[in-house]
């Protein structure tokens, strides 16, 4: 007997491998593994989501209307030019589905999102790398690569796992270069952390031109990646054409309710983003003062590369963090062997990140 099989390709996609949440010891385990918010979710947002209990019932608003014009408010946007997600990974996913097909070429940065090449692979299209230059998207890099069959440019800005980004100036050239078929997917997961004056996370782009998208989450900032919610800004035929294909109810009754009151409590999300300015360069520091070689980062994360000599590389210093509750993210699917990324944490983990470090290059 013949059983199912997939259709060409789908076999060769290598699954999405999440951080970890669980530890080797330690009396208390701190996931730092997978650019969770430290401080959690808006209280408000908690106490929305509780009362939705009431309405379990009923299916959702499939338009998701409150919370459209929550971000309409928030970000002044036009609420038909947005679209609300099961997380941006659907978004960016739906992107795929609807644009490309068998033949398609879609474009993503060395060491961009690894959802990226599995969401074009599945979608029966190729997807096609661009060098980075300095651990940074490189504009002319993704332009040389454009042929007949590109369809999607997908940029993460910032840029997970290296924290880098690309200034507006830098966008916009690209977007100048880029036939006007082709649409630049910019996925912003990360924007509300960025102090850059030379940094946009894509509204403008996108409200001057039919072939740009701009993909933001709930998962980092608003402390809310356990309820899976996103949301893309596009140009209307985009957006239509996403409606037209996406489920229609994606995104549950609990779930809308708390973003809407995670975008309605400015000063949660204020604090998230101060909590991470104190921090996020105070463990650069210290991280490098241990001799450790760390990226510069614009997110909620750090790229921390490891000596390379026995005792002292990155897979043993993870297993020696995870005995004591430290938990990492290995980058060795993003092609850094050598490398473990760290989401900044709470102070206590951070604190107690920096000091296991020094034991473990100190004892190594």
């Amino acid at each position: 007997m013949t059983a199912p099989t997939p259709r060409p390709g789908i076999l060769d996609i290598a699954p999405y491998v999440p951080g970890r949440d669980t530890a080797d010891g330690g009396a208390r385990v701190f996931k730092l593994s997978s650019n969770e918010s430290p401080l959690g979710p808006s209280e408000k947002a908690r106490a929305a989501y509780i009362a939705a209990a009431d309405d379990l019932v009923r299916y959702p608003d499939g338009g998701c209307w409150a919370l459209r014009e929550a971000l309409a408010a928030r970000h002044g946007l036009n609420v038909d030019n947005i679209i609300c997600g099961n997380g941006s990974d659907e978004l960016l996913t739906l992107m795929a589905h609807t644009f490309l097909t068998h033949g398609d070429e879609a474009i993503h940065s060395q060491y961009g999102f690894l959802m990226y090449p599995v969401i074009i692979r599945a979608a029966g299209a190729k997807p096609v790398v661009a060098p980075e230059t300095n651990l940074r998207a490189d504009v002319d890099a993704i332009l040389e690569r454009v042929t007949e069959k590109t369809k999607l440019v997908f940029l993460a800005n910032p840029n997970n796992p290296t924290g880098s980004y690309l200034s507006m100036e830098e966008v916009r050239r690209l977007h100048a270069g880029l036939p006007e078929h082709v649409v630049l997917v910019l996925d912003a997961a990360y924007a509300e952390y960025v102090k850059r004056n030379d940094y946009e996370a894509g509204i403008e782009l996108v409200s001057q031109n039919a072939n740009v998208v701009m993909t933001r989450t709930f998962s980092k900032a608003y402390g809310l990646a356990g309820l899976r919610v996103g949301w893309l800004y596009g140009p209307a035929g985009i957006i239509d054409a996403l409606n037209r294909v996406r489920g229609p109810f994606n995104v549950s009754v609990a779930a809308q309710a708390a973003a809407v009151a995670a975008v309605e409590d400015a000063a949660h999300l204020n604090a998230a983003v101060e909590h991470n300015d104190v921090w996020l360069p105070w463990l650069t520091k210290e991280l490098r003062a241990l001799g450790l070689e760390v990226t510069d980062s614009v997110g909620n994360f750090l790229l921390i590369h490891f000596p390379d000599e026995d005792g002292k590389r990155a897979p043993e210093a993870e297993r020696f963090l995870s005995h004591r509750g430290l938990i990492l993210r290995g980058m060795k699917e993003y092609g850094f062997e050598n490398a473990l990324r760290v989401s900044i944490g709470p102070e206590e983990a951070n604190r107690l990140l920096v000091a296991a470090l020094a034991e473990f290059l100190g004892a190594a």
